[in-house]
């Protein structure tokens, strides 16, 4: 019986490393991502592609933030500091790449077919979705709303490296160059939607608050059940 309260310390020790963990591998493929599209979105003259690679530097500091969140002793003291940092990368990336792309469809800038894009946002595709859900799962259980909400950031890195893939096959096939700056236009949409939760702190379906106050009252319950039946 003395064995089971030390049980939820021990589980939270472990989240706490499985997400310090899954942000490293995070931050180590967003840095060669972040430079691969950037070099790539140069030499092609794409918006979406450098807008890319900029999520990826952005997606590199939210992860960094939230790792430097889990090395306090006091993780949750820092959420909504963290939240903030997270929530103004947001911002500053939806600013540039609508500046960018709708300078490409006034300018009518012609786009350049660009292989590196396309094997780099199909990776993106394929890679994103895992450490995605990983570190979700890991952060509601934890009650992390850092942790969920730099789980969305990695997930909509997965939604943006399917819009800018599809604006480069478009524009390698069919010609098509405004598809990469309507791409570019749709990042800037998430982004924006996604900055405006993290600021408020709506990146988590139940708050950290909510799920401390329902283990306190699980915990309770039980106590009270537990004291029924002792004195039955």
């Amino acid at each position: 019986m003395t064995t089971a309260p030390a049980a939820v310390p021990e589980r939270r020790r472990l989240l706490q490393r499985r997400i310090r963990l899954i942000v490293g591998a995070t931050i180590a493929y967003n840095v060669v991502e972040a430079i691969v599209a950037i070099t790539a979105g140069s030499l092609a003259s794409s918006a979406a592609l450098i807008g890319f690679g900029l999520d990826s530097v952005i997606e590199v500091l939210s992860a960094a933030t939230v790792a430097w969140q889990f090395t306090r002793r006091d993780p949750e003291r820092w959420e909504k500091g963290t939240l903030r940092v997270i929530a103004v990368a947001f911002f500053a990336l939806a600013a540039y790449v609508t500046v960018s792309s709708i300078a490409a469809l006034v300018g009518g800038a012609q786009l350049g077919h660009s292989t590196l894009g396309i094997v780099i946002t199909a990776l993106s595709v394929v890679i994103m979705p895992f450490l995605s859900l990983a570190e979700r799962r890991a952060g509601r259980e934890l009650g992390s709303a850092t942790a969920v909400a730099d789980s969305k950031q990695t997930l909509i890195c997965t939604y943006l490296s399917g819009a800018v893939l599809a604006g480069l096959v478009l524009n390698s096939l069919f010609g098509w160059w405004w598809a990469d700056a309507v791409a570019g236009l749709v990042i800037a949409v998430f982004a924006i939607r996604e900055g405006i939760e993290a600021w408020r702190g709506d990146t988590c379906a139940t708050s950290v608050g909510m799920l401390l106050d329902d283990e306190t009252t699980s915990t309770t319950s039980t106590t009270s059940t537990t004291t029924e039946l002792d004195d039955d």
